[in-house]
């Protein structure tokens, strides 16, 4: 299916990721803010993030936030990490009980929503219950946002894709550290493993 063609999503089959919507990356005095505020203000990313969740309450589809934390000292990670996970020890970033790793005010879950636990990686279902969850409520369709779009976006898209689910990632409610990369991860990578889409088209393919 291409991102130009219709497709309709049922509430009872149907749940909401919501990567990292977490002050860290939300939140002016966030330690990523700064990165990301290109992207966010590119594609309105804070204003389609809550759209989506409204949405998504409203028609009673499955609500999941997917935070990220660690422990104070980040322990979790090795002494000698490299790559993003080395950028996140270094800063000391998403520690655990800080107004950092906490959810932005304008996504707070609420009752009803469900939060993944034991996200200290990339991938959202890695070390996480996020399978489990989605398996106990009988989903088949997975409808993904959140940060970053070219790492933990797409590393939980991938998994869930190679699980069977059926993908779609909200291409505008996404961020990510550049506008380039963000861009690339659309043109190359997000149509391989799912069916890259916007808040508006996935507004409008919610059944009643």
């Amino acid at each position: 299916m291409s991102e130009t063609e219709s497709f309709s999503l049922d509430p009872s089959n149907t749940a909401f990721v919501f990567i990292e919507f977490q002050n860290e990356f939300t939140t002016e005095g966030g330690k990523l803010y700064d990165a990301v505020k290109p992207t966010l203000e590119k594609y309105n990313t804070m204003e389609n993030g809550p759209k989506l969740l409204s949405k998504a309450r409203e028609s009673k589809c499955t609500v999941i936030h997917c935070p990220i934390e660690f422990d104070a000292g980040h322990n979790e990670i090795s002494d000698s990490p490299y790559g993003i996970l080395k950028g996140v020890k270094d800063g000391e970033a998403f520690t655990a009980d800080t107004w950092n790793s906490e959810i932005c005010e304008s996504m707070k879950p609420i009752e009803g929503d469900m939060t993944v636990k034991g996200k200290s990686g990339l991938c959202g279902f890695y070390s996480t219950n996020l399978d489990f969850i989605l398996r106990q409520r009988g989903i088949t369709n997975v409808v993904l946002s959140g940060f970053l779009a070219n790492c933990c976006v797409e590393s939980t898209m991938r998994t869930a894709y190679e699980n069977g689910y059926k993908v779609y990632t909200v291409k505008d409610a996404c961020g990510a550290t550049s506008i380039e990369g963000q861009e690339a991860c659309f043109e190359h990578n997000f149509g391989m493993f799912s069916v890259p889409t916007t808040t508006e088209a996935v507004i409008s393919s919610i059944t009643a």
